[in-house]
């Protein structure tokens, strides 16, 4: 399914597309945050292009990028003289951003100093330019994004907890790219035939064995980092299909495969972990809620303790059987 130049049909994209439906009509406020490289600046102009404003600018800026002491300047603007090098004065970000969306990418990476600025101009709806003493107002909406976890980087006192409140209205939670189930062959084929007409490739797909690889694989770096192995493998190929080494996935990359008496086990301990702490710990009840010995619950927290693999399970009253 496409949703404007985003690909997805997983439950979990679906479910971030049914969210900008709603707001994008909306001036309100969204933070949208997700893993790098899982799209966040395409969501931002999706709301942009979806809202009554979409005939303004679209703005972005990478807080994380500027050095600190250009950064105010970059988006608040500054008046002639107002530093070595101001030779005439010049427009923000905000103020470019008029009518229009400005994005605060990678917001998480902004100075507490600037923190206190940002929140003013989005109370005020007013910015000043360094070195000027004069208020301008800006007609924006604004949507700010970032990998880091702003609670968490709120509780510690690394980003204020004002401005947290103030970007998360409305949040938006983009998934890793390992979370979208077939997405992920979904992209990978789109961006080949996408890429191979730009590159002039000859490659015209995948083997088998690499749309398992690819399925299989982690994708640390997400979306950017499958296109940029298609890139390469696409210049360097000189097959029609890209196999698993095209892209550069290993084997010992990917996560094995369990047998199915394994994969039972596992599930089977995390089903009673996920019980246990239902039940608040409590072993007695958890034993009875799974129909088992509590000696059952007893040799699994010991196995739990000791890192030893997970016990099976016994029916209650039995000491010696094992389920079949």
């Amino acid at each position: 399914m496409r949703f404007g130049e985003i690909l997805g049909s997983s439950p979990a994209m679906q479910e971030v597309f049914r969210k900008v439906e709603r707001v994008a009509g909306t001036d309100i406020t969204v933070l949208v945050t997700g893993e790098t490289g899982t799209g966040k600046e395409l969501i931002a102009r999706e709301i942009h292009n979806r809202s009554p404003r979409a005939k303004g600018p679209f703005v972005s800026i990478n807080c994380g990028a500027i050095p600190e002491n250009l950064l105010e300047s970059e988006l608040f603007g500054h008046v002639r003289g107002a530093f070595t090098g101001a030779v005439s004065s010049k427009p923000g970000r905000f103020q470019v951003a008029n009518k229009g969306t400005l994005l605060l990418d990678e917001i998480g990476e902004m100075p507490l100093a600037l923190q206190v600025k940002i929140l003013r101009a989005l109370q005020d709806r007013t910015v000043t330019r360094v070195g000027d003493t004069a208020n301008e107002p800006v007609d924006i909406r604004v949507i700010a994004a970032t990998n880091r976890d702003l609670e968490a980087d709120t509780k510690a006192g690394h980003f204020r907890e004002d401005l947290y409140y103030r970007l998360n209205v409305v949040h938006l939670l983009l998934p890793p790219l390992r979370d979208r189930g077939d997405d992920v062959v979904v992209l990978a084929r789109y961006l080949l035939s996408r890429y191979a007409q730009e590159l002039l490739s000859k490659v015209r797909g995948f083997t088998p064995g690499a749309i398992s690889a690819i399925k299989r694989y982690h994708w640390p770096g997400n979306i950017r980092e499958l296109e940029n192995r298609i890139k390469k493998a696409l210049v360097l190929a000189d097959k029609a299909l890209l196999g698993p080494d095209d892209l550069g996935i290993n084997s010992d990359e990917l996560p094995a495969i369990l047998t199915l008496a394994d994969a039972r086990e596992r599930w089977q301990r995390q089903y009673i972990n996920e019980v246990l702490s239902l039940n608040g710990g409590n072993r007695t009840r958890t034993a009875r809620d799974l129909g088992v010995d509590p000696r059952t619950i007893f040799r699994h927290l010991e196995r739990e303790e000791s890192g030893a693999g997970p016990d099976d399970i016994l029916p209650p009253g039995d000491d010696t059987g094992r389920l079949p």
